[in-house]
């Protein structure tokens, strides 16, 4: 079997804990987590000519990792964003302005990497400046028209707006987003969110289907996950549904919610590239999530039985 192309477009970081400092950023997540169910997957971005930077580099060596799309800016430093986590283990951040990935430019050779992939993820948060929203926008168009183009919207403090949602969407066919961020994504883009008096889970899933459908509508997605933290998760693919409620997972045992996300939509794409039923893909992407959450850091390599 020839192994997907998988590409994670965005940043690169290190997210900085009270006590350590462990690699990170959302595209990068989804394509490490890729990586570890076959794909042969890419980072596209940059870090600064500084420790940091040097670091991120031999990290993912380490890991066995590409790192050759990963540039080098010698006059910004690497990103990195400082972590805090509650009592639940649930993740807030405050990211570093003026870095690396804030003045992304590509060579040939990434539009050429990206011409030939199966899979692309992107966000909002890389795209705070216009200069790496362009550049972005510019290596997406060229994509092969089969390929997944996946806008994880990874929504973070004031990093976004109405129009790189709605320049997102435009060129994705795969959305993935939070309950959280689903009514601020459509007041962002004039959407009336619908809501509900009542605080019933079945009531709440019908009322997230008929937001999320406002989108697949308007912007002819094939694809939407939405995330629920502990209430489950939905997917929406090709006409039908698929809801999971509940986590996999007890409260107790979850230490960090960091890159859970990414690596539930890195498992919902490699399902989706590989042609897989729809309930068999969603069970693998909550199981390899929920075990994300029991773990420190964003990208733990999951046990053999879940990337099966």
């Amino acid at each position: 079997m020839i192994n997907k192309l998988v590409i994670g477009l965005g940043e690169v970081l290190w997210d900085v804990y009270p006590d350590v400092a462990l690699f990170g950023g959302a595209p990068a997540n989804f394509a490490l987590h890729a990586s570890y169910l076959g794909a042969h997957a890419h980072i596209i971005s940059a870090v600064g000519k500084d420790p940091l930077g040097t670091q991120a580099l031999e990290w993912l060596v380490s890991k066995n990792q590409p790192a050759n799309h990963i540039f080098v800016d010698p006059k910004h430093p690497t990103g990195n964003v400082q972590v805090t986590l509650d009592r639940s283990g649930t993740a807030s951040y405050h990211f570093a302005t003026d870095v690396a990935w804030d003045y992304l430019t590509f060579p040939d050779k990434s539009f050429d990497l990206a011409s030939k992939s199966d899979a692309i993820c992107f966000g909002t948060l890389a795209q705070r400046s216009k200069i790496s929203a362009q550049s972005i926008a510019n290596l997406l168009d060229s994509t092969p028209k089969q390929c997944l183009r996946v806008f994880d919207v990874n929504l973070r403090q004031d990093f976004y707006s109405a129009e790189v949602l709605n320049a997102g969407l435009l060129r994705a066919n795969v959305l993935k987003l939070n309950r959280e961020e689903l009514p601020i994504v459509l007041q962002s883009l004039n959407i009336p969110p619908e809501e509900s008096p009542s605080n019933d889970l079945q009531d709440q899933v019908q009322l997230h289907q008929s937001n999320c459908q406002s989108l697949i509508d308007r912007y002819n997605l094939h694809t939407v996950a939405l995330t629920l933290g502990s209430d489950g998760s939905m997917i929406y693919h090709d006409g039908r549904w698929d809801v999971k409620p509940g986590s996999p997972i007890d409260a107790a045992e979850v230490i960090d919610t960091v890159g859970a996300g990414d690596s539930f939509s890195a498992a919902l794409i490699m399902g989706l590239l590989h042609g897989e039923d729809l309930p068999k893909i969603h069970q693998r992407a909550a199981r390899i999530a929920a075990y994300v959450c029991t773990q420190r850091g964003a990208v733990p390599l999951p046990p053999e039985d879940l990337l099966r």
